[in-house]
């Protein structure tokens, strides 16, 4: 399941232009909010994702994105 999960969360933050919250992931792929933050977490400590805290909310983007959109 978590490797599903993970390849779902990849797909899903190819398609946005700007950084997605753990509730945004969650909602789309239909799993928990927790099930996303671990997930999330777990490509962040793979270099696959970035992540930046703002306020209460995590926020996480591919890296090629980082990169091309918000890295100026």
């Amino acid at each position: 399941m978590a490797k599903e999960t993970e390849k779902k969360i990849i797909n899903y933050l190819e398609k946005c232009d700007w950084p997605s919250t753990t509730e945004m992931v969650a909602k789309t792929i239909r799993v928990s909010w927790n099930t996303a933050q671990v997930v999330l977490l777990k490509l962040v400590n793979q270099d696959k994702i970035k992540y930046k805290k703002g306020g209460r909310q995590n926020q996480f983007w591919l890296n090629k994105r980082y990169n091309k959109n918000f890295k100026k």
